[in-house]
């Protein structure tokens, strides 16, 4: 006996007939399924799309309705909120910079160490994989760069060895972006926004490797053209760019420590002995005499040299260093070693780092709401009017650029995007170009920096930032020029929605990207090419292989065999996350789960039957 639910039709019998297939009986062959009655209702609800800006509206009277007591206090409270969001900015990067700090007293010998293998940097992949470790151990791609800097002018590393070198810079710098996404992850849709922005520009950063590298094999494209670019300009050396955001940041910041950016860059060459935290700060020349025995006639004359003795000397000037006062932070006189300083600033600066997060989006969510949101909103996110709406990315990319080079750290700018993006100020397809920006922002920072290098270093110091630079705006001409190509966003989209759902991933995102598979690919490195090519060839060819069997299932199914139009003839585990993520959250009650809610099997039973895919892939 059926029951049917109150509110609900009873489903009813519907029979579909398909041509059967050359069987002995060929002819109609007749399968039964019940569809719901109200199936054709769904059609006329709205999908609402996770990937829209939300509606932020302003909770309560509105300001017309309010006495000039309670928009006194409305006033009062908005400017304080203002500064609060200021000062918890300040904090956050002077965080990102005590951060950066820790890193480098953590990795400064393993620094050295991994750039004083030639053989492994010859290796062009090894040489990607290296940037990407270096990057992410210091947590800022200025010193890495400048690292690579320091030795091309030493002769300690060619040109053509560098080139991979910054790539992976490049890819590792947006591990900022995607811890700062971590901490929305709160709130499903907020994650999605925020994760997927994140993993935009990892994405662009990555599909601009895997075109270019090949290319610089074969051909070293950005090589040869950094050096044609370097040839046809007379350059002298000149004055550093002045550090805006240093400036302001230094007061804080130096009471905590400093390190000695000397000998960070020497770090390279792997000399590094004493500690690199900075114990003298203010030091004078000072011109000494010292008398020496002259041991060849030719080297004075009668008005220089004098006797002395049986011999005859000269006096000569020495310029020494005098250090007249000590440096004024929490670590200037500690006996504690740079490992273990750099274990107390590693914690203390996530803990200020994570918490000012959180606070930045909450008073974020509670600041942009009603008019101001739609405000800040429409003028991010503005196009210019028909037939000039084209030309409102590459404003932004300006835009993106000009802030970089303003604030001089990618890191910071991309920061504060990724938490708009989370509360919905900030769309996809805006901060697309914004991250992009950013990225020809922190070149041009580089590039200044490295026209203040001395005489001779200055055409090798140049031609390696120029290569940052032909790097990123290669990356535009592919992947942003023509709309069609701007794969990274649905890429990062798909990448989100599978985060929202299950938002482990983005952890395992986290570890594998920036740590465990750059760590295997260079040990890897280490036993040879011959081994790197063996072992990552196949592994290379059966995700090539992945890929397209994906691409062919969603465009041309009848193209594949019956058994390769679905992955439903491998374990479950293999081709779903279910499993692992019930595995996951059984065994880290902490991590934030998210559920769902139960999907209706019959709806899904009667979309099943109405594709032709799935009805050519079954037995009917």
């Amino acid at each position: 006996m059926s029951h049917s639910q109150p509110g609900h039709k009873a489903p009813t019998t519907v029979t579909i007939s398909l041509e059967g297939q050359s069987t002995g009986d060929a002819g109609m062959q007749e399968f039964r399924t019940q569809v719901p009655d109200w199936t054709p209702d769904l059609e006329e609800e709205k999908i609402v799309d996770p990937w829209a800006l939300p509606q932020l509206k302003a909770s309560g009277p509105s300001w017309k309705e309010l006495n000039w007591k309670d928009r006194l206090r409305h006033v009062v409270i908005g400017v304080l909120k203002g500064f609060a969001l200021l000062g918890l900015l300040y904090f956050f990067i002077c965080s990102l910079d005590i951060l950066s700090s820790a890193f480098q007293l953590l990795s400064s010998k393993v620094t050295g160490d991994i750039f004083k293998d030639n053989i492994v940097l010859s290796n062009p992949v090894a040489g990607l994989v290296i940037g990407i470790l270096v990057t992410v151990l210091v947590q800022s791609s200025s010193t890495s760069s400048s690292i690579v800097v320091s030795m091309v002018a030493s002769n300690l590393l060619t040109v053509k060895a560098s080139v991979p070198i910054i790539m992976g810079v490049n890819v590792g710098t947006s591990i900022t972006s995607t811890l700062v996404s971590m901490a929305q992850s709160g709130a499903r849709d907020e994650f999605r926004r925020a994760f997927g922005g994140s993993a935009v520009h990892g994405i662009f950063n990555w599909m601009t490797v895997l075109v270019l590298l090949p290319l610089e094999v074969a051909a070293r494209a950005l090589e040869r053209l950094s050096g044609l670019v370097v040839g046809a300009f007379t350059l002298s050396p000149g004055q550093r760019a002045p550090d805006i955001l240093k400036v302001l940041t230094q007061p804080l910041t130096h009471l905590i420590v400093q390190l000695d950016s000397k000998v960070i860059s020497e770090s390279a060459t792997g000399n590094v002995t004493n500690s690199i935290i900075k114990r003298w700060c203010v030091s004078r020349d000072e011109m000494n005499v010292e008398t020496i025995v002259v041991k060849n006639m030719s080297e004075c004359n009668m008005q220089s040299c004098f006797p002395c003795g049986d011999q005859l000397c000269l006096e000569k000037n020495i310029t020494s260093t005098v250090y007249v006062e000590r440096c004024h932070h929490i670590f200037v006189g500690s006996s504690l070693t740079d490992l273990a300083i750099g274990f107390i600033l590693l914690a203390g600066s996530l803990l200020v780092l994570c918490t000012g997060l959180v606070l930045i989006v909450r008073l974020l969510n509670s600041v942009l709401h009603g008019q101001i949101a739609q405000v800040i909103r429409k003028v991010i996110n503005a196009e210019f009017p028909f037939p000039f709406g084209w030309l409102s990315g590459y404003l932004a990319i300006v835009v993106g650029a000009v802030m970089t080079f303003v604030v001089q750290s990618s890191s910071v700018f991309t920061a504060a995007i990724v938490p708009l993006m989370g509360v919905g100020v900030i769309s996809m397809q805006r901060a697309y170009p914004l991250l992009l920006g950013s990225n020809i922002g922190t070149t041009t920072t580089a590039l200044l920096a490295a026209l203040a290098s001395p005489a001779d270093k200055l055409l090798s110091a140049v031609q390696v930032s120029l290569i940052h630079v032909f790097f990123n705006m290669a990356g535009i001409l592919l992947w942003y020029l023509v709309p069609a190509l701007r794969l990274p966003i649905p890429l990062a989209k798909k990448f989100g929605n599978v985060t929202a759902r299950y938002r482990w991933v983005a952890g395992v995102y986290l570890l594998f990207s920036f740590f465990l598979i750059p760590l295997a690919v260079f040990g890897l490195s280490l036993a040879g090419n011959v081994v790197l090519a063996a072992v990552g060839g196949p592994l290379l060819g059966l995700l090539a292989l992945v890929i397209l069997i994906n691409v062919m299932q969603r465009r041309c199914p009848t193209w594949l065999p019956r058994c390769l139009r679905s992955w439903a003839f491998l374990p479950i585990w293999l081709h779903s996350l279910q499993p692992w993520d019930h595995v996951i959250t059984s065994c880290c009650k902490c991590c934030p789960q998210a559920h769902d809610p139960p999907a209706d099997t019959t709806i899904k039973e009667a979309y099943c039957y109405e594709n032709p895919a799935v009805l050519d892939s079954h037995s009917l």
